[in-house]
């Protein structure tokens, strides 16, 4: 143990002092005495924790290698189908769907405490130009004493590692070349991260697990309408009840067959941009371990959601389809009862990141949205009154009146949570969903709208928002993130947050109207830029509501396609939700209500980023992250030199499980 402790201290010296000039003498060493410049590697295995089995880590490191994280996402889209790669793994979480941590979570069969490792799992491995047949004495201490085992050098070696700790390894190789010592520390980094924010922050739009359509229809009734103002469209797979608007049926039998999101109530993806920047960080480095806590929820504001509840959007999936619990708490108040827990059981955990997204509620965007997609007199009428619509003016006085304000108590909010170093938050900006063809505002129409009969985005309002949006919006938000523009901060080199903004030139070609020729087959065959998509004659199209004839359950959410925007279409097609969180006296009673008809279109996502938009968010925001985690400065940690044979070293060979690499307990 004396003796390891004391290479311990040399490779610590020599680090110091230069670690290029001692490799350069070792090699020389090695080529004179006939060795290879034998290493030893290691990394974290499973290390992003909110995977509780380690093939869906394996999964996405094998995708993202060599890749971009868009790259990466469109070769698991083919992959699935388009089906999506989180289908599966969405019952494989160490956060429940009820948004709870599981404490303790079983990760790979180990029980771990989620928020508080004490250990991690690591591979080690012989690496260079390894003897065949050379035999690993390989040694580990952690500081409680040193435990040797020997193994066939070619194979890797499974260990836990103590969290807090520096762990000496040390191979000893022997062949008929020679012996030959090679050592490393091993000191996991984990970083926590926690994700705040709204829709954008959440992953709304890509549910984790999509609603399957049937090829028969649905009906809905419109607003003020008589029967013939009917209209049908795709119903849900495996529905039985009454699709008819006059046979209706309890929404208990609806429910059975809906979307699912790993968390139903915030509509929190595994697709969002923050779960695909906090997994990038995995996959790339190493020698980390990302423990990642999500909190962001649709239809967050900064009072309603940051700092106080807000209502759900959905329930958990049941049999009944009972009633379920009608807010969520506060993402502030969560994050420091997590924190709380976490300090209790290991004083010196902290926070390292906090990705945000924020802003957009607070100025009406989704009012908007609806001002400019809403076309009929009557539905514009009832959603004026309603307030569910607003116009540019109204943005533009919360922007100036409300926005600062509650950005300047959020900063406050956020400083003791990150140490007081608010560069620590990384804030990620909006890209402007209205723009295609290299930056000009989409020109309007029905085209991946005429999913309701009312929508039409009127092309003089979509204009005057999305010059709103690029113009007024998002130059504000990076004011107030940067402390720029007029925007006053108490210390602003203290209160600058980092601000993302790198990925807006790369939407400006893939708004909800960009369309292309490698597009799926489907949407070029099913989805007319002319808005003319769906049967209008309401007895053929409640056998045949698609006009192309193809089954809806040939859509696929997650295809690659041009646009990196979610239109109405694709919002029902992905998800087909309705808002099963509201009050019971506020729910209709028939499924077949003009309200749903209108919510089920938009409510799962519409005007929100693809899987591949958020992963274009995600590398825009992922080298921001590495830079403030400084995962970029480590120094070089693995040695080796050529030693003589141990004359005293005592070996136990160790038997190995069968179908399993080596293992030190």
């Amino acid at each position: 143990m004396a003796g390891i402790l004391i290479r311990s201290m040399m490779s610590v010296v020599l680090i110091a002092a230069g670690l290029a000039g001692m490799h350069a003498s070792v090699a020389q060493a090695q080529t004179a005495g006939g060795y290879g410049p034998l290493q030893i590697s290691w990394e974290v295995r499973n290390r992003f924790r909110l995977f509780r089995e380690e093939r869906d880590f394996l999964l996405h490191a094998e995708a993202g290698r060599g890749r971009s994280v868009l790259a990466s996402e469109q070769v698991l889209a083919i992959q699935s189908d388009g089906r999506g790669w989180a289908r599966n793994t969405v019952n494989r979480l160490c956060i429940d769907l009820a948004g709870r941590v599981s404490e303790p979570c079983m990760r790979d069969n180990v029980k771990e405490s989620y928020l508080t490792p004490i250990d991690h799992p690591v591979v080690i491995r012989l690496t260079g130009p390894v003897p065949v047949g050379a035999t690993c004495a390989w040694t580990v201490d952690d500081g409680d004493g040193p435990q040797t085992s020997a193994f066939d050098c070619a194979e890797p070696v499974n260990l836990r590692v103590r969290y807090g700790r520096t762990t000496v390894v040390t191979a000893d190789i022997s062949s008929s070349e020679g012996t030959q010592r090679a050592f490393t520390e091993i000191a996991v980094r984990d970083i926590f991260i926690a994700g705040l924010g709204d829709s954008v922050a959440s992953g709304e739009g890509n549910p984790d697990r999509p609603i399957a359509l049937a090829d028969e229809g649905f009906c809905f009734r419109s607003y003020l309408g008589t029967a013939a103002a009917q209209y049908y469209r795709p119903s849900r797979a495996n529905y039985k009840g009454g699709r008819a608007c006059e046979a209706p049926d309890s929404l208990a039998v609806w429910q059975r067959q809906s979307a699912l999101w790993f968390n139903p109530a915030c509509h929190r993806s595994l697709y969002s941009y923050q779960t695909r920047t906090a997994l990038a960080l995995a996959i790339r480095y190493p020698h980390i371990a990302v423990t990642y806590l999500p909190l962001a929820c649709t239809g967050a504001t900064i009072a309603d959601g940051l700092f106080g509840s807000q209502r759900a959007r959905d329930c958990l999936p049941s049999k009944s389809g009972g009633a379920c619990q009608g807010t969520v708490n506060g993402q502030l108040a969560e994050l420091r009862d997590a924190l709380a827990a976490a300090k209790r059981r290991q004083a010196d955990r902290q926070l390292d990141l906090v990705l945000l997204s924020i802003g957009a509620n607070d100025i009406y965007f989704s009012g908007l949205v609806a001002d400019v997609i809403v076309d009929t007199a009557t539905e514009r009428a009832l959603f004026r009154r309603s307030g569910v619509m607003a116009s540019v003016d109204d943005a533009r006085s919360a922007m100036a009146r409300d926005l600062p304000q509650g950005f300047a108590k959020l900063r406050e909010a956020l400083k003791p949570l990150v140490g007081g170093d608010l560069s620590r938050v990384v804030y990620t900006s909006y890209a402007n969903p209205t723009l295609a063809n290299g930056g000009a505002p989409c020109p309007g129409g029905r085209g991946g709208f005429d999913i309701h009969p009312s929508f039409n985005a009127q092309p003089q309002r979509l204009t005057a928002v999305s010059n709103f949006v690029e113009n007024e919006f998002l130059p504000q938000l990076r004011g107030l993130a940067l402390c720029e523009g007029g925007i006053l901060c108490r210390n602003p080199r203290t209160d600058r947050m980092t601000f993302v903004d790198s990925h807006q030139a790369a939407f400006a070609s893939h708004g909800f109207c960009a369309r292309s020729e490698s597009d799926p087959e489907f949407d070029r065959q099913c989805f007319s830029a002319k808005g003319d998509s769906f049967d209008s004659d309401i007895v053929t199209a409640a056998n045949q509501p698609m006009v192309c004839g193809r089954s809806a359950g040939e859509y696929r959410a997650y295809l690659p396609r041009a646009r990196w925007i979610r239109d109405a279409n694709d919002s029902y097609f992905a998800a087909m939700t309705y808002p099963q969180g509201l009050p019971t006296s506020q729910q209709p009673s028939d499924i077949h209500d003009a309200t749903w008809g209108v919510l089920s279109a938009v409510y799962g996502g519409a005007v929100h980023p693809s899987a591949e938009g958020h992963a274009a968010m995600a590398d825009a925001a992922t080298p921001a992250a590495a830079a403030v985690l400084q995962l970029d400065a480590a120094v070089p940690e693995v040695t080796s030199q050529p030693i003589a044979p141990p004359a005293q070293m005592q070996i136990q060979n160790a038997p190995r499980p069968p179908g399993r690499s080596g293992g030190l307990n």
